[in-house]
């Protein structure tokens, strides 16, 4: 992999000027999980030039089935320092992982977006990502429920507590590594927060948004509390979600913005983009919600969707169109709903980006808007992870996106997840079933 002097050159040179002992190589693997190993400074260069070898069935997740030889290219890039080791330097790269004889590794999460992004590249588009990212903060006790550190609501300001020190701290950390905030602020359920990351390309985004986990548990560890992004973690309050801010851009200007006077509020670029995702929703279920506790945050309400259709103005759609700043070019975009933030977000971001280019190809058409009326008509996601995985094994569209070793993989990965649940004999079933039976 061919990296550019200056960027060689400007990594090994803020080594040496910051001090830093470490260097973390990154990578995910098919779950989106986060793997990492760390190399002294003194092997950085030649790891820069030549790689890391590492073992390939780490990409694997659950689904590992035998060892298999890869090298770690660091992309500098990705170089920052992370600014919660300020005792000892240490700094973080991503990593491409390739094939001993330079080839793409087949199941590297990262390879698969920059494929789809080379892909959206030949039609002339850079595909822009802006997500709103929840979470919640829980006090760190050895209890089996997870207890909540407050009782605030939507857009509550709380007392200078916990939380909101924690936003503070989590904020600075994430604007010393280059990643810029939007806005912070205090969720629907109690101990519940949502902090909304600017747009830029999705690869670098993907690269935040992992990065963004990690600084988030950092700071709760830091503070004595822990951070979880389980989409579900307390059975009658919202879960948390990941809406993704999407749109396409061309020669530095919104392919999806409409500016004809008294136009539609997206362009024609914009509307088949949009159809593209409707039409293949039930195949991206797997990806934008991977875990089966993703299903219970999409089945329970809380303005979480449920149906394959979009609107402007409503919160039950899996789509929806924004439209408070119709006259703003960068303000135009589509909000896609149902992802959560335990996601694959290389993985997720490069089926979204497939599924709307195969709107832009085939010149689809979104079905009309759903506004407050009946929706039992409506096509339904899936229900459980077992019929989103499914769908997916079974997609013509993934199997392109991902390339067939990958999306095999990422399968297996998901039927593994499923059948390992369905071996659990939960609290529920002993408190309905134990003496009534």
């Amino acid at each position: 992999m061919a990296i550019t002097e200056p960027d060689h050159d400007y990594v090994m040179r803020t080594v040496r000027e910051r001090g830093v002992r470490f260097v973390r190589l990154w990578f995910v693997d098919v779950a989106g999980l986060l793997k990492s190993f760390a190399i002294p400074v003194s092997e950085l260069e030649e790891g820069l030039e030549e790689g890391v070898g590492i073992d390939g069935s780490s990409l694997e997740g659950g689904a590992r089935r035998s060892e298999r030889d890869a090298i770690a290219y660091p992309d500098p890039r990705s170089f920052q320092v992370l600014p919660w080791r300020p005792e000892s330097l240490v700094a973080r790269m991503f990593c491409d992982v390739r094939l001993p004889g330079g080839e793409p590794f087949p199941t590297d999460p990262r390879y698969a977006l920059r494929r789809a992004l080379e892909r959206a590249a030949e039609l002339g588009f850079t595909f822009q990502v802006g997500p709103e990212i929840e979470f919640f903060l829980f006090a760190a006790t050895d209890e089996g429920s997870p207890r909540p550190l407050d009782e605030g609501a939507y857009f509550d300001l709380t007392t200078l507590d916990v939380s909101s020190d924690f936003r503070r701290r989590t904020l600075e950390h994430l604007e010393q590594m280059s990643i810029p905030v939007k806005a912070s602020h205090h969720e629907v359920a109690p101990s519940q927060h949502e902090i909304d990351l600017a747009h830029t390309d999705a690869l670098s985004m993907a690269d935040a948004i992992t990065t963004f986990r990690l600084a988030v548990r950092e700071v709760a560890r830091e503070l004595g509390v822990f951070a979880s992004f389980m989409p579900k973690p307390l059975q009658d309050q919202a879960g948390s979600g990941m809406h993704l801010h999407l749109s396409l851009f061309r020669d530095g200007r919104n392919a999806f913005y409409d500016g004809s006077e008294g136009g539609e509020s997206l362009s024609d670029t914009g509307r088949r983009f949009l159809a593209g995702v409707l039409a293949h929703a039930g195949e991206l279920t797997a990806v934008t919600n991977g875990w089966v506790n993703s299903y219970k945050r999409l089945c329970s309400g809380f303005e979480a969707p449920r149906t394959v259709s979009w609107t402007r103005a409503g919160d039950g759609g899996l789509v929806r169109v924004p439209s408070n700043r119709p006259g703003k070019e960068a303000a135009a975009r589509i909000e896609l709903r149902s992802p959560d933030p335990a996601c694959n977000s290389y993985l997720a971001l490069t089926l979204v980006l497939a599924a709307g280019l195969r709107g832009l190809e085939q010149e689809l058409e979104p079905p009309p808007e759903t506004t407050n009326g009946a929706v039992d008509a409506l096509p339904r996601l899936p229900r459980d992870l077992r019929e989103a995985t499914d769908l997916l094994a079974s997609s013509e569209l993934a199997r392109e996106a991902f390339g067939g070793e990958l999306r095999d993989l990422y399968v297996r990965s998901r039927q593994a997840e499923w059948e390992a649940h369905q071996a659990q004999v939960t609290e529920f079933e002993r408190e309905r079933l134990l003496r009534a039976l």
